[in-house]
């Protein structure tokens, strides 16, 4: 899986595939492949076991508990703001869900483990991006801003990866089996949609560089694909998560950092550096992590 990363990154840094290219397949992914995917599995979803819903106190719990942790750590070593503390410790609770998370945990867990992922990306981009709001407002102001959470809210509910989502649960509740006109070319479309991602990821990676702020680059890469899993980890095993959930929460902690963090920190301007060095080391670290820790897990 992630020597379809390495593919993606070297196309890009030898074979000079243009960024108008990289931004096309990304566009392909996100608003075709990954949503008709995620529809599929989503609409046959009433099929599998159902998810424990406790899974989402334990992995939003860690990423409360973390963002402080990364907080902490850039204020103190770093002596970093309240706008680049808060990016700075978005970085290492924001997963790259959609185009690594999904992809592995349709291969490494199964299609079985899809759902629990699901649950957590329907709610990821709303709680996380709403909580670095508030932080870095209350930062600045010591006050909420109604309209800037609004505006978060109405992002996430026109995602097309959330309303694929949504709308795969609706119909698999209200009309049941998929037939086989629909279903057959979903499913083609499904195996498509790993490898494209991944070139993707790849393809993208190569347009960032670890720069000279590459000591909270490693620091943010550290937190996200060791602290935060490590907590997932521990989290689930104290309320007795079930084994197929517990993996899930793992693989989606362990993740790398996303490239959301990076949209925030240009959109705020600040620590745009060191967050794009953060998704290249995380990546990179991924790579070994997380194997090892669903090894470790399972």
């Amino acid at each position: 899986m992630f020597a379809l990363v390495a593919v993606g990154y070297a196309a890009t840094r030898l074979a000079g595939v243009p960024e108008a290219v990289t931004e096309w397949l990304n566009r392909l992914c996100f608003v075709v492949l990954l949503p008709a995917t995620l529809f599929r599995l989503m609409a046959q979803a009433h099929e599998l076991p159902p998810v424990d819903i406790r899974l989402l106190g334990v992995y939003f719990g860690s990423c409360l508990a973390v963002f402080a942790l990364g907080r902490l750590i850039g204020a103190r070593m770093f002596q970093l703001d309240s706008t680049a503390g808060s990016v700075f410790a978005l970085g290492g609770v924001f997963s790259n869900i959609v185009l690594l998370g999904l992809p592995l945990t349709k291969v490494l867990l199964g299609e079985a483990a899809v759902p629990s992922v699901a649950l957590i990306i329907v709610f990821n981009a709303l709680i996380l991006w709403t909580l670095v709001t508030v932080s870095i407002e209350w930062g600045k102001h010591g006050a909420l801003s109604v309209a800037g959470i609004g505006k978060t809210t109405r992002g996430v509910l026109t995602n097309p990866i959330v309303a694929g989502i949504l709308l795969g649960t609706l119909y698999g509740a209200t009309l049941g089996k998929l037939p086989a006109w629909l279903d057959v070319p979903l499913s083609w479309v499904g195996k498509a949609a790993a490898p494209v991602a991944l070139l993707v990821l790849g393809m993208g990676l190569a347009r960032y560089a670890i720069g000279d702020a590459w000591r909270q680059s490693l620091s943010i890469a550290l937190i996200k694909t060791v602290a935060q899993p490590l907590l997932v980890w521990l989290l689930a095993v104290l309320i007795g998560l079930p084994r197929t959930e517990t993996l899930a929460v793992i693989l989606t902690a362990a993740m790398a950092t996303g490239v959301n963090v990076y949209i925030m920190a240009r959109q705020f301007n600040t620590q745009q550096p060191v967050i794009a060095g953060a998704m290249v080391i995380s990546t990179a670290i991924a790579a070994v992590s997380t194997p090892l820790l669903l090894a470790l897990a399972g």
